[in-house]
């Protein structure tokens, strides 16, 4: 039987840039637009949400006249998290970590959480995101905008300066931010004086030492670049360069994950006879054979990694790291590692998160934009509030922690398909210029070449490499002249020109100089 197909759409004329970005959500499986009754389900929650607050405000603990800000990038529009801050006695601080609400609008079996099961994530393109939750949710009424009442869950700790933790609370909150920073600008506070510095640089001091102490326990350093594009108004790509990573990002980061890590590690300390139902966030340990084959790539390279009888801690890994910082061979290397670990999943049996040396780890944190950290609200709520989850539904959440994962993979090959097509965008303009790159790849059919502020990766094909026949040396990751004996490897340094770019097939082509 021949199959039949029918047309839902015609999304346009393929090179019109609004139409490429859609086909690379379509492709994935995610819808831009929302179902008309998602919608009116949105706008019923908005319609009854200032009864509801009123409702709910005897219900929590108010934080309302506590200093809390949120810090995020200068173009989120969603504001998940918010942090408070209050100075307690005997070098003792409050610290706040309160999450947008969103279980307490979207409500199990609702159009509203069927439509957050199906998309699983928001998957944030160079010009565009496509949300989890319709706008009136997503950038209004659960995002904790600057200068408005909201409701929130909370993680609040008691920590002295090193961040280590005397007490911790968890439960429903009031909050009203007093300031909304962008990293940059919270950054500037720090280092120059500004709104709330003293705060922020005492917030900053105790990030660095739960920094400190995850790489003391074996946590990897999985910093590595990414690129930040500035779109013209026809979403053309006039500038690409890497992310400064800044110490407010690392600040967000440390409070985030001590919620992350100190939600699972309260849910496992309940006393309910059996490890009770969760979501965690899991990250296994890497596979033998992979990292055996991680160390022989190393070698030729000119790097060793000790494989022990009991395997590679993270130890070794950021020793490795560390010796690579500032080389040009460091980007190829860190993607190598990464590549050679298994992939951080959502799962119910939690085995511990190996990139992050945590025992116990979830995600409680982004509810605005993952499905699995709405879970999670859900689960605690119920354990805060005394109740047993039925045994009923242990395969719904295993089945939810199963989607999930696969809606992330869709999500990040999306976000990463979007940024391969504005490099290709961008290099097309620059058809003939010379430029600095590393050597990324290495083939019998040619060179792979990663440009050093774009990081746009593009082809040199073996016939473009001179008047040798050149072949490769699989073991030692290079090729070489059969006459001239001269070796092209992996990691080397080299400058070239663009001599082809092709946006439909997301492709560049380079010639050494």
């Amino acid at each position: 039987n021949i199959p039949e197909v029918k047309v839902l759409e015609r999304i346009g004329e393929k090179g019109n840039k609004n139409v490429e970005m859609r086909s690379i959500i379509l492709a994935r499986g995610f819808e831009d637009a929302f179902p008309e009754e998602v919608e009116k389900e949105a706008i019923k929650i908005k319609q009854d949400a200032s009864n509801d607050f009123q409702n709910e405000i005897p219900k929590r603990k108010d934080f309302r006249g506590t200093l809390t800000f949120t810090i995020d990038p200068d173009s989120a529009k969603d504001f998940d998290d918010a942090l408070s801050f209050k100075k307690l006695d005997e070098g003792k601080y409050e610290i706040g970590i309160h999450i947008a609400d969103v279980s307490h609008f979207v409500r199990p079996s609702t159009a509203l959480d069927q439509e957050a099961q199906k998309r699983g994530t928001s998957v944030y393109l160079v010009d565009r995101t496509i949300p989890m939750l319709p706008e009136i949710l997503s950038n209004d009424l659960c995002s904790l905008n600057p200068e408005e009442e909201k409701l929130a869950f909370g993680a609040i700790f008691v920590v002295n300066e090193h961040g280590e933790v005397s007490n911790r609370w968890f439960g429903k909150t009031i909050i009203r931010s007093n300031k909304r920073f962008t990293y940059e600008n919270a950054q500037a506070s720090i280092d120059n004086g500004g709104d709330y510095c003293e705060e922020l640089r005492i917030l900053n001091s105790i990030a660095k030492f739960l920094l400190k102490e995850r790489f003391k326990k074996g946590a990897i350093s999985f910093d590595s670049d990414e690129v930040k594009f500035v779109l013209d108004e026809n979403g053309k790509p006039i500038r690409v360069f890497r992310k400064e990573r800044l110490d407010t990002h690392k600040l967000i980061e440390e409070f985030m994950l001590l919620a992350n890590r100190e939600t699972a590690t309260f849910v496992n300390t309940l006393d309910h006879g059996n490890t009770p139902l969760f979501v965690y966030r899991i990250h296994d340990v890497p596979d033998e054979e992979k990292m055996t084959s991680l160390a022989v790539f190393l070698r030729a390279i000119g790097y060793d990694l000790d494989i022990g009888k009991d395997g590679v801690d993270g130890k070794d890994i950021n020793a490795l790291f560390a010796k690579i910082e500032g080389k040009a061979e460091e980007g190829i290397i860190k993607v190598a590692a990464i590549r050679s670990m298994a992939k951080a999943i959502y799962s119910t049996q939690n085995i511990g998160h190996f990139g992050l040396a945590f025992k116990y780890y979830t995600h409680f944190t982004s509810p605005i934009r993952r499905y699995p950290d709405v879970l999670v609200h859900r689960l605690l709520l119920e354990y805060l509030e005394g109740r047993r989850i039925p045994s009923g539904q242990f395969a719904f959440y295993e089945k939810m922690a199963a989607k999930n994962t696969e809606s992330e993979i869709r999500a990040t090959d999306a976000e990463r398909e979007s940024i391969r097509l504005k490099q290709v965008e961008f290099m097309q303009e620059r058809i003939g210029i010379e430029l600095t790159g590393t050597i990324s790849g290495v083939t019998e059919w040619g060179l792979y070449i990663e440009e050093t502020e774009t990081k746009a990766e593009g082809m040199v094909h073996v016939r473009n490499l001179g008047d040798d026949f050149y072949s490769l040396d699989q073991k030692n990751y290079c090729l070489v002249g059969e006459r001239s004996k001269k070796k092209f490897s992996l990691g080397d340094a080299v400058r070239f020109k663009i001599i082809g770019a092709d946006p439909e097939r997301k492709t560049l082509d380079y010639a050494l100089l």
